[in-house]
């Protein structure tokens, strides 16, 4: 038995298997990248500002898919729609059929609801409406004896009351008291009787 290990037919047996295995080895390696596409990487093109149509098309011309995963807060720098993000970033290499993950802006700003701030003071009201999200516009003054309170809120001249529905981002004008400023600095003349 030892003699055989020694043998020239045992070395031969050794190298042939040895030969075999790589040859398996390598060309298993080589069916593998192949079958997977493994050398064959596609640039991710950048999808930012493009609608669904225009990038569906793009995306199949490239033999690559998508997934909307979300809608962000309304930007108006980006179209209506249209994508804001998305992942793989663009310049990305990928393999065929790969999903691209996107996040698209909304059609518009949300809705919002007017707050009840009838008769609370200017900094009270100008910091509720900017937590929901409106912009603050003109004041203008009404005579009232509560100087800086609101006493009514408008769009574009037009009363608004609380409770009604705007998109996000609404200019809204307040109407303040003037604290009855203007009418105690005009004294009335007083009539004295001639002796």
């Amino acid at each position: 038995m030892l003699q055989y290990f020694k043998s020239k037919e045992f070395l031969i047996t050794i190298i042939s298997i040895t030969a075999i295995t790589i040859l398996l080895i390598f060309g298993l390696s080589r069916w593998m990248d192949f079958y997977t596409h493994h050398d064959e990487k596609i640039a991710v093109p950048d999808l930012e500002k493009l609608s669904i149509d225009e990038t569906l098309k793009v995306l199949e011309d490239k033999n690559l898919s998508f997934v909307v995963i979300d809608s962000a807060s309304f930007n108006p720098k980006f179209p209506p729609r249209s994508v804001i993000e998305q992942d793989p970033t663009a310049g990305s290499f990928v393999k065929e059929n790969r999903k691209i993950y996107l996040t698209l802006n909304p059609s518009n700003y949300r809705i919002v609801t007017i707050p009840n701030v009838i008769d609370l003071t200017k900094r009270q009201v100008v910091t509720q409406l900017k937590s929901v999200g409106f912009r603050i516009g003109k004041e203008r003054y009404i005579p009232d004896l509560g100087k800086n309170v609101v006493r009514g809120l408008e769009i574009d001249k037009k009363e608004i009351k609380p409770g009604d529905k705007f998109p996000k981002n609404t200019l809204i004008d307040l109407v303040l008291g003037d604290g009855l400023e203007e009418r105690d600095s005009i004294a009335a003349p007083v009539n004295t009787p001639n002796p």
